[in-house]
């Protein structure tokens, strides 16, 4: 179902938002026979320079990795750019740690980690080859919907119809806000300070984390030795931190993780800083839209879950409108009120756990220090808990 007009076209699906999220949803609904309207830009240009590193990098869980295989995805992941997570290692701030290992959970590997734009050039290089989707580099002004379709008008002129609408346009999401799905937005009083660093020893495919003071600090591993950093710091602290030469950045997480693995050189430009807020959309859908990913929810990043999220609720999307009757098109609201109903728990449970951890291991209160660290203890010496763990961790 795709016509064009001069100023009107018509397709099964509108994607608005053009993030990893929302062109996943393009690829793997074109690659279910559906016609896709994307408005999204091209990705960013791979960083320049023989050592220089995205600062923005993803924790994969085994379903989202397996998402992007089953689009043929993964095949075209620059490999020499990816790394595999073998090891957790969870510190305490009163000498409470916990270990996963993907050995000891009988799994191939506990995450993979890869940088954005990696997995972003794939992307659009398999979006440009499918003859289902059209990708337009256009801003959405308006939308109506009625019983038959919904409308998007361009900034261009142009007028795009569809069953479908759905909103990946992040957390500040026009669809979202327009549709009248705004919901709860808790700010944490923090921002994620992201940075990459050559490590001194070698990582081990290991994957460290150390919690202090309300602060987390994330050492994800890259190739090379390679390490991502992700610091969860309050609002003043990241400033000061976003501020510091990238040296003296690479020496204070030295510090802050105990030199776990020696000396830390910067391998990417200046540090980044986003802002961490617990957010919720109203509800997932509403008369032929669906929201997706950041558009949806956002949770706190200390267990690098938000991308993995988002992307299971592509999946589900997809499976969805794959398994609708045929009497029904793709913005019927018995369609996605399968969606919402099947997001439902996954979404809650993420954000009660990222946010009770977050309350806990922010409280300074001495019951509360004694409390998390025995319970990373406690954890420690319980496989099958642990195995649980890692069951929801990989999705």
């Amino acid at each position: 179902m795709s016509q064009t007009h001069s100023s009107s076209q018509t397709h099964d699906v509108v994607v608005v938002g053009g993030g990893l999220v929302g062109k996943a949803a393009a690829l793997l609904l074109s690659q279910a026979r559906l016609s896709v309207a994307l408005l999204a830009q091209p990705a960013a240009p791979a960083p320049t320079g023989g050592d220089m590193w995205d600062a923005r990098i993803y924790s994969l869980s085994s379903s989202s990795q397996a998402l992007f295989e089953r689009m043929r995805v993964w095949q075209a992941v620059d490999p020499a750019r990816v790394n595999p997570v073998y090891d957790m290692e969870v510190f305490g701030d009163e000498r409470g740690s916990l270990h996963f290992s993907a050995y000891q959970a009988a799994v191939p590997q506990l995450a993979w980690i890869a940088e954005s734009s990696n997995l972003e050039r794939a992307l659009d290089a398999a979006l440009r080859f499918s003859p289902q989707v059209q990708w337009l580099d256009a801003r959405a002004e308006s939308l109506e919907v009625d019983a038959a379709a919904a409308s998007v008008r361009l900034s261009d002129g142009k007028t795009l119809r569809a069953s479908l609408v759905v909103g990946a346009d992040g957390a500040h999401s026009w669809v979202r806000s327009t549709e009248g799905l705004d919901g709860t937005v808790h700010p944490y009083e923090q921002l994620g300070v992201v940075c990459n660093f050559r490590a001194e020893r070698p990582h081990r495919d290991t994957a460290f984390q150390w919690f202090h003071d309300g602060e987390i600090v994330a050492l994800l591993p890259l190739p090379d030795q390679r390490v991502s950093l992700v610091w969860s710091a309050a609002d003043d602290h990241a400033k000061h931190l976003l501020a510091l030469d990238p040296k003296e950045l690479a020496q204070r997480v030295g510090t802050f993780s105990n030199g776990e693995l020696g000396q830390l050189t910067p391998v990417s430009a200046r540090a980044q800083g986003f802002p961490l807020v617990l957010a919720q959309a109203r509800r997932l859908i509403a008369q032929r839209v669906a929201l997706i990913g950041d558009a949806a929810h956002v949770v706190h990043p200390l267990a690098g879950q938000g991308m993995n999220l988002g992307l299971r609720d592509v999946a589900s999307l997809g499976d969805a409108l794959a398994g609708r009757e045929s009497f029904r098109d793709c913005g019927d609201a018995a369609v996605l009120r399968r969606y919402e109903r099947a997001r439902k728990e996954d979404i809650g449970s993420m954000a009660f756990t990222t946010d009770g951890l977050h309350k806990l291991f922010s409280t300074s209160s001495p019951l509360a220090k004694f409390v998390r660290n025995a319970g990373l203890d406690g954890v420690n010496m319980l496989p099958f808990v642990k195995k649980f763990l890692i069951g929801r961790a990989l999705g």
